[in-house]
């Protein structure tokens, strides 16, 4: 009688877990991009160049000289003058997206330097209730704008504002727009310029005041920029829309946009934009 040996079975190594957050998937190609190479590279797709989207501080970092930004107003944040209710209170939305992006609110403004140029530089942040303007982005950019005129500086503003005025505040949110195109046209009569940075998305009563005022409007590659959205103007008007219809590349051969700047580009051109414009005496 023969006696066969069981065959040893291999017990399978665990696999190691993979940890959160070391890939992103591209939006423009659906290519896996690590994530530390995504940085490296200023948040653009090395495979389709796509553009994706940064919040203020990086922003910031990306554009400002080292050292240089010194942030302004930063006390300020929102009310809810109508007591606006719904799934979440105005006051319930606000404190969770400022425990989220660690900002007070959905612009941030100060004194900086670009490539060595004295500025005033201000940036909107999409994540805080889509980047829209209520009373305080407005009010920020507002004094930003009147600082420009009291400091002789120019003003750089980049955009990326999907959620146009705030309906939380109503009225309040769209007196903003002519607010801050009033006070624009104070800065262009002092003959201070304004550089206009539109990235994705730059949408609504954003689009409609300050960020379409600029003396150059400058914007990222793939940019959505205008006021309704396609979806919305295709159902009204019942009609198929063009090719590319509200991209930055679309606006620019419409007349709309002054540049198309790639991203890894921006710093060196608004440099070049500012010693070129100069500041009339």
């Amino acid at each position: 009688m023969r006696i066969f040996k069981k065959p040893v079975q291999s017990v399978p190594k665990k696999k190691k877990d993979m940890p959160d957050g070391l890939w992103k998937k591209c939006p423009g190609c659906s290519q896996l991009i690590f994530h530390k190479a995504l940085q490296d590279g200023l948040s653009v797709c090395n495979k389709c160049d796509f553009h994706f989207s940064l919040g203020c501080r990086e922003r910031v970092a990306m554009l400002a000289d080292e050292g240089t930004f010194v942030e302004l107003y930063t006390g300020m944040e929102s009310l809810d003058p109508l007591d606006f209710s719904g799934p979440k209170t105005y006051s319930e939305k606000i404190a969770q997206d400022q425990k989220e992006t660690g900002l007070k609110e959905a612009a941030i403004v100060g004194d900086a330097a670009i490539d060595g140029k004295p500025c005033l530089l201000a940036v909107t942040d999409y994540r805080f209730i889509m980047g829209s303007m209520g009373s305080v982005v407005g009010e920020k950019i507002s004094r930003l704008i009147e600082r420009g005129i009291e400091k002789r500086l120019p003003v750089v503003i980049v955009s990326g504002s999907g959620g146009g005025a705030r309906m939380y505040e109503g009225m309040l949110s769209l007196m903003q727009m002519a607010k801050t195109s009033g006070a624009l046209q104070k800065l262009q009569a002092a003959k201070v310029p304004f550089i206009s940075v539109l990235t994705h998305p730059t949408m609504g009563g954003v689009m409609a005041s300050f960020a379409g005022l600029g003396d150059v409007i400058v914007a990222e590659p793939g940019a959505l920029v205008g006021f309704a959205g396609p979806r919305v103007i295709k159902q009204t008007i019942k009609q198929d829309l063009p090719k590319g219809f509200q991209t930055s590349e679309f606006n620019r051969e419409h007349g709309m946009i002054d540049m198309v700047v790639h991203r890894k580009e921006l710093k060196a051109t608004l440099a070049k934009l500012i010693s070129y414009l100069g500041i009339a005496g």
